[in-house]
């Protein structure tokens, strides 16, 4: 059978302060009134029905995603009492899900991204899901073809075509965030697409990669499936590291008898990263400012402006090129070029304010 299994995780940081403790970016109401999580459920409909959408998010938020999605049978809410990046994300559901059904075909999708339209991504869904359930060695990972240079994203190398399944091609390697000019090349190039972060494979398929290349990791989800009393002890332990990282990368290299392949993503694909990532699908005003809520500008143009204070209106006069956003705990104001900068921001906040307030 087939499942699909959100990633729900994370803080969000560099969306702060719109993002905090308590309430990361995947569920706050970012997109038309509805969150990340929200249409990420919506758009796996499209494949499989609700019975069979896993998420996997942080046990603190467990009970929100319930509320949100009140379609996902509660026990296929998997919430992690701590983060381990996405290797566990991916092993632990895995583990459960195969003991519950031996030959489970699982996508494993993300809860960051907006990704339009959804027949499109349904159909090359369709593809990747066929491609795991022809091959046993198969790892499926999607995709996006580029539009830009972004060094943001990490980059797969696409190979050859995967006979039978159009639109599927081998994968000869990853690239994490390249520099500008090594982007460049790769989009000129046309054999390079960005890194979606998402896979489809047989449940058996992954564990035994698992087993044979993260086997300290692999014994202790499959001890979890079997003993999920255990969880608060055993995760906490599991090795911090990416799906990228321990699993597809090596394959990748030939370190194992499996075989990665990469379907394309033919869609518009926006990875909720950051604030300017953001602003592409925020309202425009007539001075190119990307707000939400209840913003004034006079002579202020090219900002990005996010009022969540229902209470209060946004002023701007004579600025452009600022990230300016205001919450009832926060307000944040930095250029768009130095946004990156967020992540340190929110850590000095923590020291010096107080965690209520990060």
């Amino acid at each position: 059978m087939r499942y699909i299994v959100i990633m729900a995780g994370g803080s969000g940081t560099r969306l702060w302060p719109l993002s905090r403790q308590g309430t990361p970016k995947q569920l706050l109401p970012l997109i038309a009134g509805k969150s990340l999580l929200r249409l990420a459920f919506e758009r796996s409909l499209a494949s499989v029905p609700a019975a069979q959408v896993w998420v996997v998010t942080g046990a603190a938020y467990a009970d929100q995603v319930a509320a949100m999605l009140p379609e996902v049978p509660a026990a296929q809410i998997l919430g992690e009492p701590v983060g381990r990046d996405s290797l566990n994300a991916v092993a632990w559901p895995a583990a459960v899900i195969a003991k519950l059904d031996p030959d489970a075909v699982i996508a494993q999708v993300t809860a960051d991204q907006v990704i339009e339209p959804i027949d499109t991504f349904a159909a090359r869904l369709e593809t990747a899901f066929a491609v795991a359930e022809a091959d046993p060695a198969a790892l499926v990972t999607l995709g996006v073809l580029p539009t830009e240079p972004h060094t943001g994203y990490g980059y797969l190398h696409r190979g050859d075509p995967v006979a039978g399944f159009p639109g599927a091609h081998h994968v000869l390697g990853f690239t994490e965030k390249p520099a500008r000019e090594v982007a460049e090349s790769y989009l000129a190039q046309g054999e390079y697409w960005w890194n979606a972060g998402m896979f489809v494979w047989r449940a058996s398929t992954i564990l035994e990669q698992l087993r044979v290349l993260v086997p300290v990791t692999y014994e202790a989800v499959r001890e979890l499936a079997e003993r999920p009393e255990r969880l608060g002890e055993v995760f906490p332990t599991l090795a911090k590291t990416s799906i990228d990282y321990a699993i597809m990368e090596p394959v990748a290299r030939g370190a194992t008898t499996g075989l990665v392949v990469a379907v394309g993503l033919d869609v518009d694909w926006r990875d909720v990263g950051g604030f300017a990532s953001l602003a592409e699908v925020l309202t425009h005003d007539r001075d190119g400012n990307a707000v939400s809520g209840t913003v004034v500008g006079l002579d202020a143009h090219d900002n990005i402006v996010v009022n969540s204070d229902p209470a209060s209106v946004i002023g701007l006069i004579g600025v452009s090129g600022l990230v300016v956003v205001r919450t009832p705990q926060a307000t944040l104001v930095v250029p768009i070029d130095q946004a990156e900068r967020i992540k340190a921001l929110v850590a000095n906040v923590t020291a010096e304010a107080g965690a209520h307030y990060a």
